[in-house]
């Protein structure tokens, strides 16, 4: 099976029992996460860690960072060349209010290959790329 991005919005889904997302966010992370699968990026895991300690409070966000040294999810380090093409793709969607991280993520999984995400950011929808912008991500749940 193909490896399966993990978004910070994902993981939030995943965190919070109270998320809408929650059920089916969780039931897709322990699934794939049994197969070994689930990829980040290390933007992504602090970006994470943040909205968890802001939201969920420190214990929550410590038990995220404890989950993810135990290795539930492999951590893809950024590269400068993702981050050139990351800001080609901020300049190619003036009409969507993309953050640093979701135009990392997009230049990380375009490079590595990966088109399948567990995100319920919108922004996972809508991005296009390839020649013509004819690919598209499949967004799971």
């Amino acid at each position: 099976m193909a490896e399966l991005f993990v978004d910070t919005s994902g993981f939030y889904a995943v965190a919070d029992a109270s998320d809408r997302h929650h059920e089916a966010a969780s039931s897709v992370f322990v699934e794939r996460g049994s197969l070994g699968d689930l990829v980040t990026t290390d933007h992504v895991f602090v970006e994470t860690w943040l909205l968890l300690r802001g939201r969920l409070g420190r214990n929550a966000a410590v038990r995220y960072w404890d989950a993810m040294m135990a290795g539930a999810v492999k951590v893809y380090g950024v590269l400068s060349r993702d981050v050139v093409r990351a800001r080609e793709i901020l300049g190619e969607w003036p009409d969507q209010e993309l953050s640093l991280v979701d135009c990392t993520s997009f230049a990380l999984m375009e490079r590595a290959g990966i088109d399948q995400a567990l995100a319920c950011d919108r922004h996972f929808r809508i991005y296009r790329y390839g020649e013509h912008r004819k690919r598209s991500f499949e967004i799971v749940p």
